[in-house]
């Protein structure tokens, strides 16, 4: 089971910092946060974090016996 919770969050992250970027560049409308610089700017640093979790994840089940 080691690894799975942080490959878990991590892709979260990765899909909800990537909604984040379309959202705040103005190319998914219908939200409060559609053109909005502050989540165009959010979302791909939630996309690095999410990517490091992702990796980190990854290296955790690997080095399982």
């Amino acid at each position: 089971m080691k690894g799975w919770l942080r490959l878990t969050v991590g892709l979260l992250a990765v899909v909800v910092g990537a909604v984040w970027t379309v959202q705040g560049l103005g190319y998914v409308g219908g939200s409060m946060m559609t053109d909005q610089r502050i989540w165009a700017l959010l979302g791909p640093v939630l996309v690095l974090i999410g990517l490091a979790t992702l990796w980190y994840g990854l290296r955790a089940r690997r080095r399982r016996p």
